[in-house]
């Protein structure tokens, strides 16, 4: 058992603050703190994984329970008795609790009732929560009171790589740190000093693709560099990373890419059949082409950033894309840019990758030939644009009505249709004046809505303004309705047919 082997990852994890790597800032703040002696009672970790938030903490932990010092000390000797059993994860005093297996309100109460006893070996009673966010929201909720106002002795340690689904309410009871990812230089130096101790052959090339592929993370870097040891046997080179990775190697992509913006269709295809043949994961190829457009843009002349040094590529490759910047335009890598980006959720849900990928090569190439907006307009602006016959376009002005009486009113409010007006002008309202663009009238029934409704149709169908005024007490005059009913009473024929028929009546008038 005492010779099984140990992965790089575990092998070369950081046991003091000055052997973690990329993470200055957090350093010098503990450091400081420690030395100051402001130890807050909570911290949390958050970032991405493989950044040392777990490392972190328990480098936190030896410090504050490190024997060399009768009080905690920002360099923990690591060969004492505790330092030892916490680097192992034995202390009893240094617990480190995994959420994402420990979800239940329960298990935090289990965790808070241990709280309350002083520790054993140690200064501090320290609880490492790794994945915090995995806990349920009554377990949060158990954990506030005592996150809080813990007991002089215990110090609260969470980590977590999703800091959003932390409650507020939690974060604000804990000293926050962002861990930031650590950058490709740093990781390719820590990697050549593990392959120097390995005694191990990594050539730059290979090294730069590790770091690169490791995206900020030491963990997978040294996971990878592990693979890529047991792959060769103990010499690393570009060609065995690139096989390992199935990636194209740079130099490949950038002649892929100066293939594909020629413009020749049948060329860039069988250079993509070639690339594909030699086992290459499409999916990487689509990044590594969406790294040459985001360098290629940032080389452009035009933008003057003057990073060139610090793109991937080596010398010979920034000349090349140097000289395919001088045949294409800024404009035209932004469009080619917006296509690979939306190609990327094509290609994942595609069952045949190679198609999807055929026919994004058309789509680049298309793209690429196409003129910009600019063009377009300077082109339009040179062409003789034959002479055209004007045509006089007589617009004709609406007909308006003219409305001089409540009978022409009514009527042509029946020739719009306009029937619950009509019928409302002729049985509700007593007319006392109308002319001019005005009516003053008595509304029997009172409705406020119905004098806006006649104004707005009487300006649309007059084209003027109405004044149309309510008076409060009724005159006791007529309605339209009981003017016309009248009217046909008091005809003679009408008057004989109502002696022939005993209680006869008229019931309505209706046109």
């Amino acid at each position: 058992m005492e010779n099984n082997y140990t992965v790089l990852a575990r092998k070369y994890r950081s046991q003091n603050f000055e052997t973690l790597i990329g993470q200055d800032v957090l350093v010098k703040t503990l450091t400081t703190a420690i030395n100051t002696g402001r130890i807050a009672h909570a911290y949390i970790f958050t970032g991405i994984r493989g950044t040392g938030k777990t490392s972190t903490a328990r480098i936190l932990a030896k410090a504050l329970n490190c024997l060399s010092s009768d009080t905690a000390t920002s360099k923990p000797c690591g060969v004492c008795e505790n330092c030892r059993a916490i680097a192992a994860g034995q202390h009893i005093d240094v617990m480190e609790i995994d959420a994402a297996s420990h979800t239940g309100v329960d298990n935090m109460r289990e965790i808070l009732d241990a709280a309350l006893y002083r520790p054993t070996n140690a200064r501090y009673k320290v609880y490492i929560i790794d994945e915090v966010h995995m806990l349920s929201t009554s377990a949060f909720n158990a954990l506030l009171k005592t996150l809080e106002e813990p007991p002089a002795h215990v110090i609260f340690i969470l980590a977590t790589t999703e800091i959003r689904k932390v409650p507020v309410t939690i974060l604000s009871r804990c000293q926050r740190f962002d861990l930031a990812r650590v950058p490709v230089e740093t990781l390719k130096k820590h990697f050549a000093w593990v392959a120097e101790q390995e005694k191990i052959e990594l050539t730059d090339e290979a090294n730069e693709l590790l770091a690169r592929a490791a995206d900020g993370s030491v963990r997978d870097g040294l996971s990878l560099l592990d693979q890529a040891i047991a792959q060769t046997g103990g010499h690393v080179d570009e060609t065995a990373v690139l096989d390992m990775l199935k990636r194209t190697d740079r130099g490949t992509v950038v002649n892929f890419m100066k293939t594909v913006l020629s413009g020749d269709v049948s060329v860039a295809l069988g250079k993509l059949d070639e690339i594909y043949a030699n086992g290459a994961d499409l999916t990487m190829l689509l990044n590594d082409m969406m790294e040459w457009v985001h360098w290629a843009t940032r080389m452009y002349p035009s933008l003057r950033l003057q990073d060139a040094v610090s793109s991937p590529y080596t010398a010979d490759q920034r000349e090349t894309i140097k000289k395919i910047n001088e045949t294409i335009s800024l404009n035209t890598l932004s469009r080619i840019w917006q296509v690979m980006v939306a190609a990327v959720p094509e290609l994942q849900a595609s069952s045949n990758q190679k198609q999807c990928f055929d026919m994004l090569i058309v789509r680049l190439m298309h793209i690429a030939d196409m003129p910009s907006i600019p063009e377009i307009l300077k082109q339009n602006k040179n062409e003789i644009i034959p002479e055209k016959k004007t045509e006089q376009v007589i617009i004709e002005k609406p007909k308006y009505k003219t409305i001089d009486s409540a009978k022409a009113l009514v009527e042509e409010l029946q020739k719009s249709r306009e029937l619950l007006l009509s019928s409302y002008v002729s049985s509700n309202l007593e007319i006392i004046e109308f002319g001019n663009n005005f009516i003053k009238y008595f509304d029997i029934q009172g409705d406020k809505n119905f004098q806006q409704k006649l104004i707005l149709w009487l300006k649309d169908n007059t084209g003027q303004d109405w004044t149309i005024e309510r008076v409060a007490e009724d005159p006791h005059q007529q309605t339209m309705s009981e003017h016309i009913k009248s009217e046909i009473v008091a005809d003679p024929m009408v008057a004989s047919a109502m002696d022939l028929f005993e209680d006869a009546e008229i019931v309505s008038v209706s046109k």
